[in-house]
């Protein structure tokens, strides 16, 4: 077994010279740069993430009225679903772009609309003829004729479309399906 000397084991460090007053400065001056160059990077990276997330918070929902077809179509007191074209289709949206309701004419010129969409986590609801029910497969909410809850766990009434009878022709307003 060898043994090494001290000297070898215990190397003395290797004392800089002190910085002067101009390398002082120099260091604060690029420790600052960094410092700005970092917030402005992070700015220009975060603004338009924080644009992407309020955008629609200023903007105005799409709305516009879509035929869905002659009066004479619709046979008084019977519930049809029908499908629409949404307020704003994107280009490659296919068939995303179109929307659904249940359509019921209650009088000469009066039509009642109620979304497909149950009003608990947006399941399509049903409509049975047979019992007068809106009916939602998901969890079990269950709609009387006229869209209040009956049973299930539905926290309100399914939504209602506006809807209009203009030049002989049943219109619908398409409007987005809220999330609330």
């Amino acid at each position: 077994m060898t043994q090494k000397s001290d000297s070898a084991a215990h190397v003395a460090p290797v004392e800089s010279p002190p910085a002067t007053a101009a390398e002082l400065a120099r260091r604060q001056f690029l420790g600052k740069m960094s410092l700005t160059l970092g917030v402005v990077g992070g700015a220009a990276i975060s603004v338009p993430g924080v644009g992407f997330v309020l955008a629609p918070l200023f903007r105005d929902a799409p709305q516009a009225w879509r035929s869905l077809g002659k009066i004479d179509a619709f046979a008084l007191g019977a519930t049809v679903n029908v499908v629409f074209l949404d307020a704003s289709p994107l280009p490659w949206a296919g068939v995303t772009a179109k929307s659904a309701a249940w359509l019921r004419r209650t009088g000469d010129e009066e039509f009642v609309a109620f979304s497909v969409n149950c009003a608990h986590l947006g399941c399509p609801v049903r409509w049975m003829a047979d019992a007068d029910l809106f009916m939602c497969p998901c969890h079990g909410g269950v709609y009387y004729a006229d869209g209040r809850g009956a049973a299930g766990p539905p926290p309100h009434p399914l939504r209602q479309y506006p809807v209009r009878v203009r030049n002989g022709e049943v219109e619908i307003s398409a409007e987005p399906i809220p999330l609330k």
